[in-house]
């Protein structure tokens, strides 16, 4: 196998979920790019059709259909996967990537701000997931599994709150969840993995990414000293969902530039030098 076939998602049909923005817009692209299908779908249908749009303008293999989707009730999980399975009769990939947060400070996060947070980016990754089973499952094989691709957070990994409680909260959820659902689906033919992302430029992250200078100031904080690219996020999709990850399930995978080993100080590096 040639390290193109290795990435090679032609004839495949794929679903990102808050495909419009960010992460789920490099994700997007780079599925297009490899021959897939892909779905997009957000709370903001207009969006989301532009940005497939876009797509199909750039002469890529693949093609994109954009409408509107909110994983966020019940309700929407049961349209968007009606949706679905208008416009497909299996699903290869299903990359549930839409979600939300809350951030405030410590003695000020309201009670409120744990419901919504919860709702998108726990019950409904779940939720959507076991409604599409069947459209996965028609998809997979012994040698080329269905593959999907949740969208956690370093800050789900690691003690990290920076006022968004229920945001690293509800991504610890979806690390655990990711386990849980690889365990019990690899018998069905459907893998399950996450990416734990640390900083990328996306509409979550605009107040501390929109200018080269503030995303500097971020990228000083990353050991590997920059900000995710576009780059980052396709390289793992493409690794995950084509042939050379179809072995590989129940994956946290780390883009995040080092902050997932970050340990902070040395115990014992001052102490050393005290000594001397």
């Amino acid at each position: 196998m040639t390290p193109q076939q290795l990435f090679d998602l032609s004839g495949k049909t794929a679903l990102v979920t808050g495909g419009a923005t960010g992460i789920g817009r490099m994700a997007a692209e780079a599925l297009v790019g490899a021959g897939a299908k892909v779905l997009i779908a957000s709370r903001s249908g207009d969006a989301c059709e532009a940005v497939a749009a876009e797509l199909n303008a750039m002469d890529l293999p693949g093609s994109a259909e954009g409408f509107s989707g909110d994983v966020g009730t019940e309700e929407g999980v049961m349209d968007l996967a009606g949706q679905v399975r208008a416009r497909v009769g299996k699903l290869n990939i299903l990359m549930n990537n839409a979600g939300t947060t809350w951030g405030t400070e410590l003695g000020k996060f309201p009670h409120h701000a744990w419901q919504r947070v919860m709702a998108v980016n726990v019950a409904g990754l779940f939720s959507l997931t076991q409604e599409l089973l069947p459209e996965l499952e028609a998809a997979g094989s012994d040698d080329d599994p269905a593959r999907v691709v949740n969208v956690g957070s370093v800050m789900g990994e690691i003690a990290l709150g920076d006022g968004a409680y229920s945001y690293s909260a509800s991504k610890a959820a979806v690390h655990h969840t990711t386990k849980i659902l690889a365990k019990e689906l690899a018998g069905r033919r459907v893998t399950v993995n996450a990416l734990a992302p640390g900083p990328f430029v996306s509409n979550m992250t605009a107040f501390v990414t929109a200018s080269e200078k503030t995303r500097a100031v971020v990228g000083e904080g990353v050991p590997l000293g920059r900000v995710g690219k576009p780059e980052d996020i396709a390289g793992c999709m493409l690794f995950l969902c084509g042939q050379g990850g179809a072995y590989i399930t129940g994956a946290i995978l780390p883009v995040s530039g080092g902050i997932n080993v970050s340990t902070g100080p040395s115990l014992f590096e001052r102490a050393q030098g005290a000594k001397s």
